[in-house]
């Protein structure tokens, strides 16, 4: 019997090459609804998906190709409940034409993804899925900048250490989740002054001493809590100082990986210039999805796909032209 993991993912592969309708029709349901990044959104019915999606994917890539680094599944904790698949990786191409407002450099590229899927009760098909694409960071790799400033090390996301992150075999998704949680719950409380949270780190805490954090462009990725704290915590907690997170739609666990995103998941006021962009003092929100590596437990890695084509969209800018 093949795993429901392997044959959801085998199915969006086959999207990006065919267009036929016996392809979409075996992976989607009819009524299938993506929720898409900024300045795609809301895509509704498969004939949509294939037309505001797929299709433009297929004429900005040359044979666009997917390169999953993680695909996990199982029961969703949140009270939405059903079957998901959920992973990160790239689309990779030469990048040739357009992509809803990003310039094509005319050479390879690699486009990160993060995904949510939920399955219909057989679970068969897609019925309504969060998709996330870096256009920032493929505006990057054409080598413009989308923001003023930029904070980490900007790089491709990198597969999990141990190589066994699509579809992993071994490992308690109950337990990773469990400890994703308790992480999550002890951030929501921080120390205005330092950042600090109880519980991150130490001899209880639940990060590795030896984590490593992958975010979006813009933020970049870094290393141990000290890096963490240095590239992202401290400047989004300057930016976002009353920011609420949480309201999260999806959380699983499988093997050594658990998987989370809320659409959106945080509410904040602008309170201070952020990537370089001014202060506004509006309301906003953030979609965002985090896929985590647990070892010894402890988080060991952490992969952010956050819609900051969205955020800059609400505070007055397009980053894409």
């Amino acid at each position: 019997m093949t795993d429901f993991r392997t044959r959801i993912d085998g199915g969006l592969a086959a999207l990006l090459t065919d267009a036929s309708d016996a392809a979409a029709a075996e992976l989607l349901a009819e009524d299938a609804v993506w929720d898409m990044m900024a300045p795609v959104d809301t895509v509704s019915g498969r004939a949509g998906i294939e037309t505001r999606v797929l299709a433009p994917l297929r004429a900005a890539f040359i044979e666009p190709r997917r390169r999953p680094e993680m695909v996990i599944g199982g029961a969703n904790r949140r009270d939405a409940g059903g079957i998901w698949v959920a992973g990160f990786g790239h689309i990779v191409g030469t990048h040739v034409a357009p992509l809803w407002g990003v310039a094509p450099s005319g050479r390879l590229a690699f486009l990160r993804y993060g995904e949510f899927h939920r399955l219909d009760p057989a679970g068969e098909r897609i019925v309504a899925s969060k998709i996330i694409l870096d256009l920032p960071d493929l505006i990057r790799q054409a080598g413009r900048q989308p923001f003023p400033e930029h904070l980490g090390t900007e790089m491709l996301f990198p597969g999990p250490a141990t190589h066994d992150g699509v579809c992993p075999m071994a490992g308690d998704g109950a337990a990773s989740l469990d400890l994703v949680e308790r992480m999550l719950g002890d951030l929501h409380l921080y120390d205005p002054e330092t950042g600090a949270s109880k519980g991150q780190i130490g001899a209880d805490g639940t990060w590795s001493d030896d984590m490593l954090w992958y975010g979006p462009s813009g933020i970049g990725s870094n290393y141990r809590w000290a890096g963490f704290v240095r590239d992202h915590r401290g400047p989004f907690l300057r930016a976002f100082p009353d920011r609420k997170g949480g309201n999260h739609y999806c959380r699983i666990g499988d093997g050594n990986y658990a998987a989370v995103s809320g659409w959106p998941s945080m509410t904040m006021t602008h309170a201070a210039d952020y990537l370089g962009l001014p202060v506004t003092g509006k309301a906003l929100t953030l979609r965002v999805m985090d896929f985590y590596r647990c070892a010894d437990g402890r988080i060991a890695e952490n992969w952010v796909l956050l819609d900051y084509v969205d955020l800059a969209r609400q505070m007055g800018h397009d980053i894409l032209h």
